[in-house]
């Protein structure tokens, strides 16, 4: 019988080398100490960082602008909601 990936009495060829790998005593973290496993951590963070497209100014610029524009359309809408509610309530309440 067959599946998608193939037949199930035959072993996928993944599953072979992952079995001929023996596995390690200890792992990676048992030969580097703590101080090594910091500067290892932060030299990744480096090099992501350097992968990072940044935007140029005016990239940055927009996306400010549309950003501060959202925030006064939500506070906005928040506040005539509020003030509704606010109204609803004393009508309701007395």
């Amino acid at each position: 019988m067959t599946d998608a990936v193939g037949s199930i009495d035959t072993p996928d060829a993944q599953d072979e080398v992952a079995e001929s790998k023996k596995p390690r005593k200890g792992g990676k973290r048992a030969k580097k100490g703590p101080l090594k496993r910091l500067a290892t951590f932060y030299r990744q963070i480096i090099a992501e960082l350097r992968k990072v497209v940044w935007p140029s100014r005016n990239e940055l610029t927009s996306y400010t602008t549309v950003v501060i524009c959202f925030v006064v359309v939500m506070i906005a809408l928040v506040t005539v909601i509020d003030y509704g509610l606010n109204h609803a309530a004393k009508y309701v309440f007395g």
